[in-house]
């Protein structure tokens, strides 16, 4: 458990801690998350030799869970790298008892990649509202009928 914390903090200095800030102030939150899960996968080539579908579904799980702890994270400013390395240490540890990297066998892959979209899609939903939605106190000083 020791190790993959330590290796999963060391991810996520650059994936939480450098690349995510960076992104988000040029494409905003959502499309900082979606490109740093692109690189996020890209960046473990042996899981995407496996065949396309576990590509496929391996790529689909950490956008998707880009996306979940890029915009949990949009508020935090301290412990980010703690939060997000203890995230990636447990997503790890999951991956280890339901996938087997050395086995051909993708719906194990293909199914995890469907559950983190689905646990996504609240998050994308939650942030589009959220960037729509009015400032409270720019709508209470807007000029206008009350």
């Amino acid at each position: 458990m020791t190790a993959q914390l330590i290796g999963a903090c060391a991810e996520e200095v650059g994936w939480r801690c450098y690349l995510q800030p960076l992104l988000r102030t040029r494409f905003g939150p959502v499309a900082a998350s979606v490109l740093v899960g692109t690189a996020w996968g890209l960046w473990h080539v042996p899981a995407l030799t496996q065949g396309p579908a576990y590509a496929a579904g391996f790529l689909t799980a950490t956008v998707a869970m880009s996306v979940i702890l890029g915009l949990a994270l949009e508020r935090v400013r301290s412990n980010r790298l703690l939060l997000a390395g203890g995230f990636h240490t447990l997503v790890n540890l999951g991956m280890l008892f339901v996938t087997d990297e050395t086995s051909p066998a993708t719906a194990p892959m293909a199914v995890f990649g469907a559950a983190c979209l689905a646990a996504a899609l609240p998050w994308i939903a939650s942030a589009r509202r959220a960037a729509t939605a009015p400032d409270r106190i720019a709508a209470a000083t807007a000029d206008g009928p009350r």
